[in-house]
């Protein structure tokens, strides 16, 4: 006789595991994926949205995947004068608060622009380095 270990193969663990494998996979069916609440769709908002796309592309402020702050002027005058346009189309058609809101907006997103656009003379705006400028704080 030889010492040799036997090997015994008990076939109810695997069948347990592929059943706690089909649970688990059955539970993750059957819930649906929970999606982030969607913020309202409103005025502020897309003046808040437009606004905040512009002081990203001025470099202002850093690029969530990469978090380093990248200046792009032309893109930043592009949605300032998306913002201009909007005022434009919608005068007389805003509450104070809406109006308010736009008009101080835009005021100073064009202070900032001008701002950065002197700050980096010479200097490729398309570039990966952030303008300096001003700390916005939107309404």
């Amino acid at each position: 006789m030889t010492d040799e270990p036997k090997i015994i193969v008990d076939d109810d663990w695997k069948e347990q595991v592929q059943k706690e494998k089909e649970a688990l996979n059955n539970e993750s069916n059957d819930t649906p994926a929970q999606e982030p609440a969607m913020p309202e769709a409103s005025f502020p908002f897309l003046v808040t949205t437009l606004s905040t796309q512009a002081l990203s592309a001025m470099g202002l402020i850093p690029d969530p995947m990469t978090g380093k702050a990248v200046g792009n002027l032309p893109m930043a005058k592009h949605f300032i004068d998306t913002l201009g346009v909007l005022e434009e189309k919608t005068s007389g058609n805003l509450d104070d608060d809406e109006k308010q809101l736009l008009n101080e907006s835009l005021h100073q997103l064009r202070m900032a622009f001008v701002m950065a656009g002197q700050s980096s003379p010479g200097e490729d705006t398309g570039g990966d380095s952030a303008p300096s400028g001003p700390t916005i704080e939107l309404p």
